[in-house]
């Protein structure tokens, strides 16, 4: 999947996450702002990596910044960040979330 612009999703509300995906090479990168990141960043990283290889997208640079948030929240975020940065929001994949 080509990212085309930059995409937003999310707030930067409490037990809430945004989500910013741009495009990006070798792979994907992930640059994440939390207050827990010692204890729970691998875990959000992976939410974020596994939702954009699902959804096609192989390299991306991301910037994550948590607030809190559950994983379905940083799933379904990441989901609409991703259709945002791919121009793809007329076309739901909420398969993807699974």
């Amino acid at each position: 999947m080509e990212i085309k612009t930059v995409g937003v999703a999310g707030t930067l509300e409490s037990s809430d996450i945004q989500i910013m995906v741009s495009a990006g090479q070798n792979g994907i990168k992930i640059d994440l702002e939390s207050e827990v990141a010692k204890s729970y960043g691998d875990q959000i990283k992976k939410v974020i990596t596994d939702v954009l290889k699902k959804f096609g997208i192989e390299n991306a640079k991301v910037k994550a910044t948590d607030k809190g948030a559950l994983d379905c929240v940083i799933a379904a975020r990441t989901l609409a960040a991703a259709q945002r940065a791919t121009e793809t929001t007329d076309k739901p994949r909420l398969e993807v979330l699974q």
